[in-house]
């Protein structure tokens, strides 16, 4: 029942003229970013031309699909992303194989830079080379305090190696004449090509699979598609000699399937039509399906070391060199199916999962099996998840064609009635607790899978899982989309609660890497419930903020050259926590104000910046009086001493800059000429942030700093902070399990999303100003400049930049490639206001 259940489908207009039909063979790749690649052919009926298409979604929009012409002549046969979830490699039945990018970052927006080909050779597997990265997930140690003993790096050998140890980066390709060509990437952007054939007799190669081993090495795969046949594995070495590519390969062991030696089914099975090893990263486990135009049998078999059996003569004759016997490599099957529905489709985990007997038994002691199942379609329909060593049963989705059969009548009536809707390609999610699937129109379907696959667990284990995969992304840096797929409104507050102290448990360094990361993790998760919604907009405020204080510190030069250890923005975080006084000049006074000289156009382009922090800066200590109301965005500021410090100390740079340059301060409107608005609020803030400095000792701020706070709406006009805006994904329209029908090409209509109802009061309405969320610049109420929204947390920024200056160049790199709170920039139409 609640092991599997449909989250959203999104399927093509049908239009008049043209249609897409999915393309056969059908192929499709989810990146770590949490984008999905398919491929589909435009049918147009006038010329009766195919065009091999492209397709790009990321799963939080998915009407808004790029698609792509891909260029390629034939078919496209094969999709992957690389490491980093951000460049993806389509190869075709022409032998051509492409490699795209992102065009200015944006998700939304791809162009094809490199690539290679063997010309006329059908290409049927395709890989990036491994980068030596590899983890493993310990679930029995999901208990331990430290990141790295739950998530711990596997010794592993990037495939091949430049110069000082760095990673190649590159691709292997296997053609269906049985020949292997790799591609590497010269850090000058060159591409070195070489390609040999697998063995000496080159055969026909139907299908194929690349894994890769810790020593380096390469392993293949290659079955000529008759169950007959055996399956062959290859060893291939890739080195670089005098600047060319050199491929060296070997022959390993191959294997028979088993039901083509198993009398009972001796000629049941005439074809092998899927074979995939179980990861990119473990070739000694091989999965394979054999099938008839009806049905499908599984197998799953593992490479082992064995003993050679010595025969006792030799025993006694050779004298003895040690009891060690000697040791061959061989394939032995590890279980089988029983006989099936017709597979159409295979997903295999990406969640490396550390498969020891106590990792294992931990799992299923406390029901968490991402990464423990894989995926296979059937023709009537069905998804069924097994387990990826026993291949026993764990879960079953029934698709809209495929209720469960009453009686053989029903079955023979449904046989005949026609051609069944079935998936043609599926991915599981890097966390496994996604699945999507694209079906014989086309149409993509997202699937929900539960990660202890519909055992009911008490609250507690339910978050265990959660936050145990959470943290993996946190450490990773994976997008988290799919785990909040899972987050229900009475979790939020207690996951935000328990990865806060998780994140406290590290040591310093590490929490500094992961700093940003778990803010923006925060926010994703309160936007899912109404009772944390105002705080989405203070953890986006609080990114804000890190980032302008490293943008504006990293200004601040030494005056002398042989300066001491610390830098001059260590200095001032280090003066400021020291020197606890009230009044803005004597904190002033003990810094070397030469370290704050920048010139004149720098201050001007940073006012924006400057103006800010000040209004933020008001607009806190303003809302100090009736802090009683946490659903008022800024509510969590009043109490966060960090934050509260680092405004401090950009208050006392700003004071300086002005004394350089009174243009750049903050402008305020106050009711008197004479009023020293910098130093109130200075003084105003510093007692709020001795309340609560240190986080285990915070006291309530007193009634004299509660009245004058109540006085500065008298003495200064109080800023509209611009919120960013709850944006218009589609994960908090899941919550209610309800499935939402989508359709390409078309944004849904903002229905049925209760949370930002009520919070609508903060967030500018259609037909207002617009803001460049990043620059602090007003857009004007209808923009006339290209926009770039962030697919996740929707803060808005010009694609490009108005200014020249090299201080404002330095705010916008910490930005360019991802918005602050990690998401992928994805280009706005003209028109979204």
């Amino acid at each position: 029942g609640g092991r599997m259940d449909l989250a959203y489908v999104c399927e093509w207009e049908k239009k008049p003229k043209s249609n897409h039909c999915p393309s056969i063979p059908l192929v499709c790749a989810w990146s770590c970013r949490n984008l999905i690649a398919f491929t589909t052919d435009l049918k147009n009926e006038e010329e009766k031309d195919l065009t091999h298409m492209v397709h790009i979604i990321d799963t939080e929009h998915p009407w808004d699909v790029y698609s792509v012409n891909s260029g390629h002549a034939e078919v496209i046969t094969c999709l992957e992303w690389d490491q980093s979830g951000s460049r993806l490699l389509s190869a075709d039945a022409d032998g051509h194989i492409k490699c795209w990018s992102m065009t200015d970052h944006l998700a939304n927006s791809w162009e094809n830079t490199v690539g290679s080909m063997v010309e006329g050779d059908p290409v049927v597997a395709l890989s990036w080379l491994h980068n030596g990265v590899k983890l493993a997930l310990h679930v029995e140690k999901s208990g331990a305090s430290n990141f790295g003993e739950k998530f711990s790096r596997v010794k592993f050998s990037p495939s091949l190696t430049l110069f000082g140890g760095k990673p190649m980066e590159g691709w292997i390709a296997v053609t269906i004449s049985g020949l292997v060509t790799v591609s590497l990437l010269k850090p000058n952007g060159q591409v070195l090509t070489s390609t040999e054939s697998l063995c000496r007799l080159r055969c026909r190669v139907a299908l194929a699979d690349v894994a890769f081993t810790g020593g380096g090495n390469i392993v293949v795969a290659t079955s000529d598609g008759s169950s007959t046949s055996p399956v062959q594995f290859y060893k291939v070495c890739v080195s670089v000699v005098n600047e060319k590519c050199k491929i060296d390969t070997e022959i390993l062991p191959s294997l028979f399937m088993r039901c083509t030696t198993d009398p009972a089914r001796k000629d049941k099975y005439p074809a092998i039509t899927h074979l995939k090893f179980l990861a990119r990263d473990m070739s000694e486990q091989v999965l394979l399906c054999a099938s008839n135009q009806n049905s499908s049998i599984v197998e799953c078999w593992s490479l082992r070391k064995e003993g050679l059996p010595v025969n006792n003569i030799f025993q006694q004759i050779s004298p003895v060199v040690g009891d060690k016997q000697p040791m061959i490599l061989k394939w032995r099957i590890l279980s089988a199916t029983n006989d099936l529905d017709r597979v159409s489709a295979v997903a295999l985990p990406k969640l490396p999962i550390s498969l020891t007997n106590t990792d294992l038994k931990v799992a299923n002691d406390t029901k968490f099996f991402p990464g423990l199942g894989l995926a296979l379609a059937f023709h009537d329909g069905s998804v069924h998840i097994v387990h990826r060593l026993s291949l026993q049963m764990m879960a079953v989705f029934y698709g809209s064609s495929s209720q469960r059969p009453v009686d053989e009548q029903t079955i023979k009536r449904q046989r005949t009635a026609g051609p069944l809707v079935h998936f043609k390609a599926m991915q599981l999610s890097w966390t496994s607790l996604a699945l999507a699937g694209i079906d014989s129109h086309g149409k993509l379907s997202m699937l929900r899978i539960s990660p202890s696959m519909g055992h009911v667990l008490d609250m507690n284990m339910s978050l265990r899982h959660l936050l145990f995969l959470l943290e993996y992304c946190m450490v990773t840096g994976y997008d988290w989309w799919d785990i909040l797929l899972h987050v229900q409104p009475n979790m939020v507050q207690n996951l935000v609660e328990k990865l806060h102290e998780e994140y406290m448990r590290q040591n310093a360094a590490l929490q500094q890497v992961l700093s940003t990361r778990i803010v923006a993790m925060k926010a994703s998760l309160c936007k899912l419930s109404s009772s944390t919604i105002a705080r989405v907009c203070d953890y986006h405020a609080k990114l804000f903020l890190i980032a302008i204080s490293c943008t504006l510190k990293s200004l601040l030069r030494p005056h002398f050259l042989n300066t001491p250890d610390k830098s001059p923005g260590d200095r001032l975080t280090e003066i400021c926590s020291k020197i606890t006084d009230i009044d803005i000049d004597k904190v002033m006074i003990n810094l070397k104000t030469e370290e704050f000289v920048l010139e004149m156009t720098t201050l001007q382009s940073l006012q924006q910046l400057i103006q800010w922090v000040g209004d933020f800066v008001l607009y806190l200590l303003a809302s100090l009086p009736n802090q009683g109301s946490p659903v008022r965005p800024g509510h969590s500021f009043l109490r966060d001493g960090a934050s509260l410090g680092m405004f401090r100390e950009l208050m006392v740079v700003i004071r300086i800059w002005g004394l350089l340059k009174p243009s750049c301060l903050p402008v305020y409107t106050a009711t008197s000429d004479t009023q020293d608005s910098m130093s109130l609020l200075f003084r105003l803030l510093t007692k709020l942030w001795l309340c609560c400095r240190e986080e285990n000792h915070i006291t309530e701020p007193d009634d004299t700093l509660i009245d004058e706070c109540c006085l500065l709406p008298s003495q200064l006009l109080i800023p509209n902070i611009d919120w960013l805006p709850i944006n218009d994904g589609i994960i908090s329209k899941l919550q209610n399990k309800q499935l939402v029908r989508l359709q390409f090409g078309k944004a849904p209509g903002l229905v049925g999303h209760t949370v930002s109802s009520q919070f609508d009061a903060f967030v500018r309405a259609p037909g207002q100003p617009k803001i460049d969320h990043l620059r602090r610049l007003h857009l004007g109420a209808y923009p006339t400049e290209e926009c770039k929204s962030c697919t996740r947390c929707g803060c808005v920024t010009m694609l490009k930049s108005p200014n020249k200056v090299t201080a404002v160049k330095q705010w916008e790199q910490r930005w360019i490639k991802n918005c602050l709170c990690g998401g992928l920039w994805r280009r706005m139409p003209l028109s979204y206001s």
